[in-house]
């Protein structure tokens, strides 16, 4: 079914005639209907293509569920005033989840300034998501950073920061069954990109469950049953398959500029010929200290996603659970108003 994406306007798509149904449709029809509130924390030039891979995961996993996206931006988020004007007209603030209910929440990551997530200048609103998330949502799915400030705020578990980054695309095991993990690959691939992890043991100490697992990159998916469901990710099943060799290219162009040192090839992710012409491209820059020439075309060109297939797996797998749990939650209320509780 097709997915809707709602915004502080109107919807961006045609309201299906199914849907119109559902929406009016039997009291049993209504846990297909799932309300996701998408909190975007990505810098300015992340922000429509983190929106567009989110919402085409939801979609290709809605299955026969009505989906229905909702956008929310955090206010203390440094922003530039036309990126604020420009998102007002889909985004609503993340103080107007108190004026609603979303079924489900997923919460991105953001670009760290502070070596201590605490000090960055969104830490307390970003709390504020997180604790409505979990009193409210029926479950939580966060993303990268977002997994790294929900447990850090929970449980007081500090992220580490790995001596290179890790990124590229990884093999990683099921390690755990789960709801989450059903129809999945023992072994599948999934796209990292971060300075920063998270340490299995500390995390199991405090009561979370790894379900997946790298042998590069360490913990993949881990979940802990809260007064929701909460699912962390560290990878980023969500990424198009540009998406890292477009990171690589704006990592280079840091470097170029004194920023950062000169970044790390993604792993397992060119083809042979296209990392040569990038490994060629960088060697020059180093070289040059300057621009050479443009990054090479064929790098952002990639068109295949391995690991599409078992993101979408998870997405409607856990669409599923949300859609269980909020079937369960009307029949409860159901029966309180009707027989008293």
């Amino acid at each position: 079914m097709p997915l809707t994406v709602e915004t502080a306007l109107s919807p961006l798509l045609p309201v299906s005639t199914r849907e119109r149904r559902l929406r009016r449709g039997a009291f049993a029809d209504r846990g297909r209907r799932i309300e996701v509130g998408l909190v975007n924390n990505m810098p300015a030039g992340a922000v429509a293509a983190t929106q567009r891979q989110f919402a085409s995961l939801l979609e290709a996993g809605s299955g026969e569920f009505d989906v229905r996206l909702n956008l929310f931006d955090l206010e203390t988020l440094p922003r530039s005033r036309e990126t604020r004007r420009a998102m007002a007209e889909e985004y609503s603030t993340a103080r107007a989840l108190t004026g609603g209910r979303q079924d489900a929440m997923i919460v991105t990551g953001a670009e760290p300034h502070a070596d201590d997530l605490r000090e960055e200048p969104f830490w307390n609103e970003l709390g504020f998501v997180l604790d409505w998330a979990d009193a409210h949502a029926l479950s939580t799915l966060h993303s990268c950073l977002a997994a790294h400030a929900a447990v850090l705020r929970r449980d007081a578990i500090a992220r580490r920061r790995f001596a290179a980054k890790c990124s590229g695309v990884f093999a990683v095991d099921v390690v755990a069954d789960h709801e989450l993990t059903a129809g999945l690959a023992q072994q599948f691939r999934v796209p990292h990109s971060r300075w920063n992890g998270l340490d299995e043991g500390a995390l199991a100490a405090k009561g979370y469950v790894t379900l997946t697992r790298s042998e590069t990159c360490g913990v993949d998916l881990f979940i802990r049953n809260a007064r929701s469901l909460l699912v962390f990710l560290q990878g980023h099943p969500e990424y198009d398959a540009d998406t890292l060799a477009r990171e690589h290219r704006r990592d280079t162009l840091r470097f170029l500029r004194g920023e950062t040192a000169a970044p790390a090839m993604p792993v397992n992710y060119f083809p042979p010929a296209t990392e040569a012409a990038v490994a060629d491209y960088v060697a020059r820059a180093r070289a040059l200290s300057a621009r050479p020439s443009q990054y090479p075309a064929a790098a952002l060109a990639l068109d295949v996603a391995p690991w599409r297939e078992s993101g979408v797996r998870l997405a409607r797998n856990w669409l599923k659970i949300v859609a269980q749990r909020k079937a369960a939650r009307n029949l409860t209320s159901f029966a309180v108003v009707r027989w008293g509780g």
